[in-house]
């Protein structure tokens, strides 16, 4: 599918309808804590105030946020922000269900190599483009971190390369100031898996923009280079700075599930009205399960504290004494998505060959971890709260197990015993 047929989509307006919310009390999430370590500092953002607008089956995406902007006006910007990002979402859907067709442009590799190494396929390339424009043209992002991109760049700046060029690491690094909101995304997570029909996804991050990131237009040289540097910082936030987090999940269904910091809601595309509808309000993933989600080929690779807890899992023999069946997509987004409904621990812990893991910390790692405590799971290193971690890179990476709370402090207990 060209990449001509798609844009047009993400420049339609996104319409801000008003309506009078019923107020009542809000309710408040409070993001589990490991016992391993101290309490997380409290976000910029207050816990927003709901209405039972927003926890009404049916309700498009756009009047939800639309409540959410008229009940806590803090939050107003994310209205057209959440809009372009939904339609971002249904024109990537669109892309990647017709990118098995002959005709389709999106077939193949790039040829060229992103910072972490692996080949890029023209579909990351244009999702990437896809939702970097979609977000440049809502005019409230300051600077946006992707996986497909080797450093954080700025949506606004004037020369944009071309999504299919391989250019996109040369971008030219421009801050614009005035903007509110930082965006980190992978535009679509399992890429490697749209070849087999496999589900994939999108991962999105929101973080406030720091309002004290100022550029002297007189700077020379290395001083410009060093004021870039500290705003360009702002996407070097760690989770508890979050704002919101949400995925789109490319299925049997196109999914759309986000937090704002009170809870996990999600939304199914209707396409006959080309709306997301509210399907699943205030999902609440369960406490204990029978189901692990892992790359089991690797299990000898892991340390005692994991290789032992699965193990347990695997016979029943663990602290639940239920015997756990594997379920294993090895698409994030998919094997997530599975695991916040039915209950679970999913994770790509470290091992000999990866003592960080696969998966991102800034992109992938914090927006999901955000997403899963806002459900009532747990997310962990193992031996740390995987949203107290603050990058020091962009495509740093993490070990990372999360799910149902009583599996995953299972496991934070066994890394404690072991440390004794």
């Amino acid at each position: 599918m060209k990449i001509a047929a798609v844009l047009p989509l993400l420049l339609a307006a996104v319409p801000a309808n008003a309506f009078s919310p019923s107020h009542r009390p809000a309710f408040a999430r409070t993001s589990p804590l490991h016992a391993t370590v101290e309490s997380p500092p409290k976000s910029k953002m207050k816990v927003p105030v709901f209405d039972e607008v927003c926890g009404t089956t049916g309700v498009s995406l756009t009047r939800f946020m639309d409540e959410v902007a008229m009940l806590n006006p803090e939050l107003a910007e994310l209205n057209s922000l959440f809009g372009a990002i939904g339609t971002a979402c249904k024109a990537i859907s669109n892309t990647v269900k017709r990118s098995q067709l002959p005709s389709s442009e999106t077939l193949g590799y790039q040829g060229a190599v992103n910072i972490q190494g692996e080949d890029q396929k023209k579909l990351d390339l244009i999702t990437n483009d896809l939702l970097k424009r979609a977000l440049r043209f809502t005019g409230k992002l300051g600077v946006l971190a992707s996986e497909e991109e080797d450093v954080p760049v700025d949506l606004i700046a004037e020369a944009e390369a071309s999504p299919l060029s391989g250019s996109w690491a040369q971008s030219e690094i421009v801050v614009e100031q005035g903007e509110k909101f930082v965006a980190v995304f992978d535009p679509l997570d399992g890429s490697s898996n749209v070849d087999a029909g496999i589900p994939t996804g999108t991962i999105i991050g929101i973080y406030q923009y720091d309002e004290e990131c100022i550029l002297d237009e007189d700077c020379v040289g290395d001083e410009c280079t060093e004021q870039e540097a500290k705003c360009l910082d702002n996407t070097l936030q760690s989770g508890t700075n979050l704002v919101a987090a949400a995925y789109c999940l490319y299925s049997s269904s196109t999914f759309f599930t986000l937090t704002l910091g009170n809870g996990v809601y999600m939304f199914t595309l209707d396409e006959s009205i080309g709306e997301f509808v509210l399907s699943k309000p205030d999902v609440r993933i369960p406490e204990k399960s029978k189901i692990y989600s892992f790359n089991e080929a690797n299990i000898d690779m892991w340390d005692a504290p994991m290789r032992s807890t699965v193990e347990k899992w695997r016979t029943g023999t663990g602290v639940s004494g239920a015997r756990f069946s594997s379920r294993y997509i090895g698409s994030m987004v998919g094997d997530v998505h599975r695991t916040l409904l039915y209950g679970g621990v999913f994770g790509y812990p470290g091992d000999e060959k990866n003592p960080n893991g696969k998966l991102r910390l800034l992109y992938e790692g914090a927006p999901m971890s955000f997403i899963m405590e806002q459900a009532g799971g747990l997310s962990t290193t193992g031996t740390e709260r995987v949203m107290n971690i603050k990058p020091e890179v962009v495509h740093q990476r993490v070990p990372m197990i999360m799910g149902s709370k009583d599996d995953v402090q299972e496991l934070i207990n066994a890394y404690t015993a072991a440390k004794k």
